[in-house]
């Protein structure tokens, strides 16, 4: 059994068509078709049905394709590893973030890193916590900048700091001049908040439940400054940290007194998966900025 066999395999079963992925191959369909049939001769069952133009994977395939895209993953890993280990100083991070840290906090780390390791480059990823811990489990990214309402068995956790929540009203709101507030006193405004999915929804809605509030939600948002802008419209208030951008926005931002409202930001990565040099001194340059 040879390896560009089991590449070839592997394309076929993709494809589910023998011409097609011929072309891809750059060589000829006949020599295709002796080179999987050669394979299901060394193996000593079929892998294949024909259906019409089309071939699909028998039961035998379904599974011997497991196993071949298994061995491949692991045979690339392998390559990887070597090659980071001969280029310390050069690969790629994937990263992935929630959008309210990518107007300032992560343009900043980055900037302070690539002065330091500009030969490393990065891919970037934008999302709702629970979309990053999926990409994260999947091994879409080496890291997640992100606030879990929980940690999950898969992963690797580093909390970096504490971001306080504040209750948002416009101005010319009844509370727009207190010091502080307790969660309690919004009881009766509509809130605007986040996608259900979201973190910040997550432990929005556990403060509200932890008060015996029940909110009449208006709007549910996916990004903080937008939030904020429907709070300046006077559309309702709302639970959010004060990040970058907010300070030119006409509303009020109040201390909440009781509960403690906020979120924990830190820095995960997935237990057991390799990480390159790159990725493992980009996530210590991150503990050790922010920690």
């Amino acid at each position: 059994m040879e390896w560009h066999q089991l590449e070839y395999f592997r394309l076929v079963a993709q494809l589910q068509h023998v011409t097609h992925a011929a072309e891809q191959l750059s060589i000829s369909q006949p020599a295709l078709s002796r080179s999987i049939a050669k394979l299901e001769e060394e193996l000593g069952f079929p892998l294949f049905e024909r259906r019409g133009k089309h071939i699909v994977l028998n039961r035998y395939g379904v599974i011997f394709l497991q196993y071949v895209e298994r061995s491949i993953q692991e045979i690339d890993a392998g390559k990887q590893v070597i090659h980071d280990l001969i280029h310390p100083d050069y690969g790629s991070v994937s990263l992935s973030f929630l959008h309210s840290l990518g107007s300032n906090l992560v343009p900043s780390l980055l900037s302070k890193f690539r002065s330091k390791f500009p030969n490393i480059q990065f891919k970037l990823y934008q999302n709702a916590t629970t979309l990053l811990l999926d990409q994260l489990k999947a091994g879409e990214v080496d890291l997640c900048l992100c606030s879990p309402v929980t940690t999950k068995d898969y992963m690797e956790w580093e909390p970096l700091f504490t971001e306080e929540l504040f209750v948002v009203v416009p101005f010319g709101h009844r509370l727009a001049q207190r010091k502080s507030i307790e969660l309690k006193e919004i009881a009766l405004d509509p809130i605007v908040t986040f996608k259900k999915d979201y973190g910040l929804r997550i432990l929005t809605d556990h403060f509200f439940k932890e008060v015996n509030l029940k909110p009449f939600i208006t709007f549910e948002g996916e990004e903080i400054l937008t939030v904020a802008g429907l709070v300046e419209a006077k559309l309702g208030v709302a639970l959010i940290p004060h990040v970058f951008g907010l300070d030119k926005t006409n509303v009020s931002f109040l201390p909440v007194s009781k509960p403690q409202c906020q979120r924990v930001i830190g820095i995960a990565w997935t237990k057991e998966r390799y990480l390159s040099p790159a990725a493992q001194r980009f996530k210590n340059f991150v503990i050790q900025s922010l920690s």
